[in-house]
């Protein structure tokens, strides 16, 4: 299995664009082969869980059944011309599931993969659905530990997407090793707090928690390459 995250920036002027694709990619994504799970997202101004959405910048999680399948859409797709024609930049990684728990809409899109013994640079992804009834917690500690996590050893970048405003958000970050990982998860006091919260109020609905092994990246977010020089890999 591949796994893919694009995320693309569109003008201004062409956002209405970006909403209608929301809409209109959801059939070729449904019909293109290969492609055993997709997600069309939105995405947050800062690289975590965030309440303001940036109206230019769009996303589309996918897996794939094999890198052959994943190309074929990249060169081929109504969504990747329309990707090529109506956006200003675009940033794409390819990664293998390492570890993964938990669902997303009822379903484990990255099958139940436990590689324990993988080193190198990860990608996470931490995605939950939120009771409404935990909103104002939640958010009250979402600011902080974004603020932990850019600033931990061995954070290289994130970004946040999601599904639907406030209750449906997801963050995708890449480390320079799982150890890093781990020690922001377990060792700062704050996350761990917040990890602890989520528990014993009971915070979240249904959410996934999953790494990876990036193999491939390409291209720019935000105006840069996020991993220049950081991770060498595979690169168009």
């Amino acid at each position: 299995m591949i796994v893919s995250l694009t995320i693309v920036r569109y003008r201004k002027a062409f956002v209405p664009f970006a909403l209608l694709a929301m809409a209109m990619h959801r059939l070729p994504l449904a019909l293109q082969k290969g492609c055993t799970f997709w997600k069309l997202l939105g995405c947050g101004r800062r690289g975590s869980f965030d309440l303001t959405p940036d109206w230019q910048q769009w996303g589309l999680l996918a897996c794939w059944d094999t890198r052959e399948d994943f190309d074929h859409f990249y060169k081929t797709s109504f969504i990747a011309g329309w990707w090529k024609k109506l956006t200003t930049e675009s940033w794409t990684i390819l990664a293998e599931p390492l570890q993964a728990h938990g669902l997303w809409d009822g379903k484990e899109p990255f099958g139940k993969p436990d590689k324990q013994a993988y080193t190198g640079p990860v990608a996470v992804l931490t995605r939950a659905t939120i009771h409404l009834n935990s909103l104002k917690n939640f958010w009250s500690h979402v600011d902080e530990a974004a603020t932990n996590m850019a600033s931990s050893h061995g954070f290289i970048t994130s970004v946040g997407i999601g599904e639907a405003p406030v209750y449906r958000q997801a963050t995708f970050s890449v480390w320079e090793s799982v150890d890093d990982v781990k020690a922001f998860a377990y060792r700062s006091r704050e996350h761990a707090e917040v990890i602890k919260k989520t528990r014993s109020e009971n915070w979240y609905s249904e959410e996934l928690f999953a790494r990876f092994k990036p193999i491939a990246a390409w291209g720019t977010l935000n105006g840069a390459d996020p991993l220049k020089g950081l991770i060498k890999f595979e690169t168009q």
